[in-house]
């Protein structure tokens, strides 16, 4: 897949705010070496920066544009380019943080074992994941991509997924010595006149827009904005309301 810093950025606050809040619940925690797995632009890393000025900190990610904007600014953070489903620590990491990043990797009943190995006793696993992927938005792209006028060029793109709360806690609970399991829906108030259409192009219509041409993702585009306009109605005051279940967990070996 290829990713746009730039559109992905575009609602900065909103993204921003669900990991600011799994920050928070990390409490006092003082990790001296943070793993941020699927860092993408680097926004959340230097969140991570500044919240442990003292911390050794790495962001991993597999998308070169996403490395370029994260690494545009000077900082202490190393950047390392590597798919996160393969990622090893060198050096055990107090924290492995990760934002908005694992629904995209398949078969957490191993991934996330794996990782809770990573850790020293006492480190945490911190993780966030959109967790909305039967909300209209959703459902609505899904259908739209086995219409027969998309399904040959569309049909079989994972949009990502997450097991439910209940399945993360029986998964986890074994291996932790503590568990936090959580979530929580954002009422998020998009401006712009294309809020969804824009929101979604910036992570989940990704793999569906890298297989169509300019003409054929504007044709697509103008079908799924149509039945998305009815559901999520612009407001008198410009804004679009577009509730976002999210999916948190804290891990601690």
């Amino acid at each position: 897949m290829n990713w746009d810093p730039a559109q992905y950025l575009k609602f900065v606050e909103a993204r921003r705010r669900p990991a600011l809040d799994l920050i928070a619940r990390l409490g006092g925690k003082s990790p001296t070496r943070i793993v941020d797995l699927g860092c993408g632009a680097g926004n959340i890393t230097r969140l991570l920066a500044e919240h442990w000025p003292q911390a050794v900190i790495t962001g991993v990610d597999s998308d070169p544009a996403m490395l370029r904007k994260a690494s545009s600014a000077p900082s202490s953070i190393e950047w390392q380019r590597i798919d996160i489903a393969v990622w090893d620590a060198v050096t055990q990491p107090d924290l492995i943080f990760s934002n908005a990043a694992l629904h995209w990797l398949p078969d957490h009943q191993h991934l996330l074992p794996r990782l809770i190995d990573q850790l020293p006793a006492g480190g945490v696993l911190a993780v966030q994941m959109p967790s909305n992927f039967s909300s209209p938005s959703h459902q609505i792209l899904r259908k739209l991509a086995d219409d027969y006028r998309w399904q040959q060029t569309l049909g079989g793109i994972e949009m990502g997924k997450v097991l439910s709360a209940a399945d993360y806690h029986r998964l986890l609970a074994p291996i932790c010595r503590h568990l936090e399991v959580w979530e929580t829906t954002y009422w998020q108030a998009l401006s712009g006149n294309d809020a969804i259409v824009e929101w979604m192009k910036g992570t989940t219509l990704v793999p569906y827009l890298a297989r169509l041409d300019a003409d054929a993702a504007e044709h697509f585009l103008a079908a799924y904005r149509a039945p998305l306009a009815i559901v999520y109605p612009r407001g008198a005051d410009g804004h679009t309301l577009f509730p976002f279940k999210r999916i948190f967990f804290v891990a601690q070996r």
